[in-house]
């Protein structure tokens, strides 16, 4: 049975949930029918519900619900008012994981206004980039930024700026702070009417080459993922989490923030990711769900203090963006007996989860995949020639769904690139088995074609996160005279482990085809990574023609 299946009538899932299907962006997909139609409407009813319950925590503020909304709307009156800002209007931001972060968000989401959540950790000349092709009005800014905010004010020096903590020039600009002390109780805040298909957000992707393109996702898009994410992990009110990933990134907005606001749970803050204070602020705020990259996990695992440390509030963790290992899932069972572990796979142009595990320790459920797809996801996977092909065969993955972006920011080349019959081509190598199972294999891009063979780096860099000793590894194709290309593995090992390139291809013997196993391994202190994290394999492919070039 294909995954594109045309289901034409409502129908209900398990709990009384009610799907079905309607044309969001020009696209016929499936939808849930029950849904907010905005994330302020999200709020407002959660408000509602839960007045005096926390939403927000950070080292020094404790919010309710009810003081949530309220500083919210406080904030809003002041972008309408004080900066005269419209449905569409754009504002950036350059804000870590802090309250004012989400006061933005919320109070421009309240107004139809689209926020730039840009990637902190980015260069001036990226983030100068990403302010100018979003054609932002307004900047909200740590004072660590000052210099991106001069280079913005050389054009027009009047262009507004509001920052969460003194700067050191003297130029015009607002504090967060004397905001949120203005006296707005006799002006009244008008809400322009907010539909699903308006845009929320622009989250500029992370790309490896070239210049980031815009994903402007919508609030059909974020309401629908974190209904996914509910459908599938089963949480309540009674949730806590920590995000310890920036909330820039799909996985810490999405799946964390707006997440708990959609099932009236609590946020707690980390300003910037340390074990240790990872490991207080379990214990400490009873943290019940962490959404991470599997190497915090490790990380966490492996901590001098993680055997002192009460982390028995934990009862949900999640993973994605990396491969987990069997040591690392058994570690996490064994510390946490009663723990639902599920790995998720998506992207910022899915608005997060396209596929979530089900319980690792559940009937079926099969650990090297990335899970199914999520309700109201349609999946296929096709040739080159844009065919799709037989279950468990591989090609490029195409999604579909009402958690898809409608398109990038004034793009398009990419647009028509990227989006083909309402689908939206992931890049992604992988194939679906018969139990609806999807299976990441690569990159498209980092494919390895070693004389005739292909082979994914994913699956040689999955069996050898098995290996005991590894921390980090990255599996590249480097030139070869005879074959093309030749598999390389650069290594990043455990502390006090020693790795070689023989013990590495015995590791393997066995375990994956003879031609897969790496002829090369390089050991190294890190790797590479762009400002999102990713690994820039790339960068080390390059190293290596460098290399070959100044040996001849």
């Amino acid at each position: 049975m294909s995954l594109t299946c045309r289901i034409t009538d409502s129908y209900r899932l398990k709990g009384g949930i009610s799907l079905e299907r309607q044309l969001l962006f020009n696209r016929d997909v499936l939808v849930y029918k029950n849904r907010p139609k905005s994330i302020y409407e999200m709020l407002k009813e959660t408000e509602k519900k839960f007045p005096h319950k926390e939403a927000v925590v950070t080292d020094d503020i404790r919010l309710t619900y009810q003081e949530l909304v309220e500083k919210v709307d406080h904030f809003a009156k002041h972008l309408q008012h004080q900066y005269k800002l419209q449905k569409g209007d754009r504002v950036a931001m350059l804000i870590g994981n802090k309250v004012e972060f989400i006061y933005t968000i919320l109070a421009c989401a309240s107004l139809g206004i689209i926020c730039v959540p840009l990637n902190i950790r980015s260069s001036e000349d990226e983030l100068m980039y990403m302010i100018n092709h979003a054609d932002v009005q307004l900047i909200c800014a740590d004072a660590a930024f000052e210099n991106v905010v001069k280079r913005w004010r050389e054009e027009d020096e009047n262009r507004p700026v509001i920052f969460i903590n003194e700067p050191s020039f003297a130029d015009d600009y607002e504090l967060f702070s004397d905001v949120l002390e203005k006296n707005y109780e006799d002006l009244e805040l008008q809400k322009p009417k907010v539909n699903e298909e308006d845009p929320l957000y622009i989250i500029f992707t992370s790309g490896t080459t070239g210049l980031p393109k815009g994903a402007v996702g919508s609030h059909v898009n974020v309401i629908h993922s974190v209904l996914n994410y509910k459908r599938v992990l089963q949480l309540d009110e009674h949730t806590r989490t920590l995000i310890a990933v920036p909330l820039f990134h799909v996985t810490g907005l999405i799946g964390q923030m707006f997440f708990m606001i959609l099932i009236d749970g609590t946020s707690v803050l980390m300003e910037s990711y340390k074990t240790d204070l990872l490991l207080k602020y379990v214990e400490e705020e009873k943290i019940t769900f962490l959404f991470n990259v599997p190497a915090i996990y490790i990380m966490m695992l492996n901590h001098e203090n993680f055997k002192n440390t009460d982390v028995s509030s934990l009862q949900t963790l999640a993973y994605g963006g990396a491969p987990m290992s069997q040591e690392t899932i058994e570690a996490l069972m064994t510390e946490l007996p009663n723990l639902s572990l599920h790995n998720a796979y998506g992207a910022t142009e899915t608005s997060s989860p396209t596929t979530i595990m089900p319980k690792l320790d559940d009937p079926g459920a099969k650990g090297d995949s990335v899970g199914q797809p999520v309700p109201v996801a349609e999946v296929k996977v096709v040739n080159d020639k844009g065919e799709e092909v037989k279950r468990g065969e591989p090609g490029e993955l195409y999604i579909k769904g009402p958690m898809v972006i409608g398109e990038y920011w004034r793009n398009d080349k990419a647009n028509k690139d990227s989006f083909i019959d309402g689908y939206w081509k992931s890049g992604d190598m992988a194939l679906i088995d018969e139990d609806n199972f999807v299976y990441i294999l690569d990159r498209k891009k980092d494919m390895i074609n070693r004389g005739g063979e292909k082979i994914y780096s994913v699956e040689v860099e999955n069996k050898l996160y098995e290996h005991p000793d590894i921390l980090e590894v990255a599996v590249v194709g480097i030139p070869d005279e005879i074959f093309g290309e030749a598999v390389k593995a650069f290594i990043v090992p455990k502390e006090n482990a020693e790795i070689t390139l023989e013990s590495v291809q015995e590791f393997l013997r066995g375990k994956i085809a003879k031609y897969k196993i790496p002829e090369h391994v390089e050991i190294i202190n890190a790797m590479p990574r762009n400002a999102g994290g990713k690994i820039l394999k790339t960068q080390l492919v390059q190293a290596e023609k460098e290399k070959k070039a100044s040996k001849n």
